[in-house]
């Protein structure tokens, strides 16, 4: 039986999302925003699609969710991104008031949820803090991720040659 309120479920649905972001070519980060036990918003990264640096899953998915609860406060949503949100949309999240986050892989280098070098959903000094989940799906989240960037080098690589 499948528990459509799980983080495994949730988590599922924005690996699809990662998924479409892969198969057009931009680094395959993917995000759902989920109020009340449904999905309300979904996306994934679009920053070469639409040349905009700021075009994150997680912001267009918080934009989405804004859009469908007719309110820019998400104090009753949950977010499920497939890697550690950057210290931009982590910065929204708080804005954004988003209940709980939850990602899969972390990034160790520029996430801002606390698997990377910093944690500001949870900063104490800001208005708001968002509970954090990690890990949920992280090897898959990862291995798409992985699986990108060595196509992308192999690419580049292959391409410079000529």
């Amino acid at each position: 039986m499948i528990d459509l309120q799980s983080d495994q479920f949730f988590m599922t649905e924005a690996l699809r999302q990662a998924q479409r972001a892969y198969l057009a070519g931009e680094v395959p980060v993917g995000a759902v925003v989920v109020s009340g036990g449904r999905v309300i918003a979904r996306a994934f990264n679009q920053v070469e699609t639409l040349k905009d640096a700021t075009a994150h899953a997680e912001m267009l998915a918080l934009t989405q969710a804004e859009s469908a609860l007719g309110d820019w406060r998400l104090t009753e949503c949950d977010l499920y991104v497939t890697k550690e949100p950057c210290p931009m949309c982590a910065g929204a999240i708080v804005h954004c008031r988003v209940r709980r986050v939850v990602f899969g892989c972390d990034d160790k280098k520029g996430g801002a949820a606390g698997g990377g070098f910093i944690n500001l959903l949870q900063q104490e000094t800001l208005n708001h803090q968002s509970t954090v989940t990690a890990g949920v799906l992280a090897e898959e989240s990862r291995q798409l991720l992985k699986t990108f960037f060595v196509e992308a080098r192999t690419k580049s690589r292959t391409s410079g040659s000529n």
